[in-house]
């Protein structure tokens, strides 16, 4: 096992996150730590428990970005966890990007369809 690594995200908001993961039908949790190679802990906003045993984090950073903490070595090595960490992005940058039009657009009616 790798140790826990800090990639950075365009992502901001940790509630349209959990949203999103909630949407993916992914188990999430507010807060506390990922635990690492020889018990390295990174803290975390938000994290979720994939159906393999293996977490994936969002941490709060400095400029208001949530980036992702995982096993890098874990993630590189999984095409299937590469594709559910392209589908958490599109899922959120579409609610995002609903949720912009609703506000700059108050009286349309804004549909997804998929």
């Amino acid at each position: 096992m790798s140790h826990l690594s800090i990639l950075p995200t365009v992502l901001r908001d940790a509630d349209g996150l959990a949203a999103t993961l909630a949407s993916l039908d992914l188990p999430w949790r507010h807060g506390g730590e990922l635990v690492g190679f020889g018990g390295e802990r990174q803290a975390v906003t938000l994290q979720v428990q994939l159906k393999d045993g293996q977490c994936l984090g969002w941490a709060r950073q400095d400029d208001g970005s949530l980036a992702l903490v995982g096993d890098l070595q874990r993630i590189s090595r999984s095409t299937a966890l590469q594709r559910l960490l392209g589908r958490i992005t599109r899922a959120y940058a579409a609610r995002a990007a609903l949720q912009d039009a609703g506000l700059a657009l108050p009286t349309a009616s804004i549909e997804l369809r998929v």
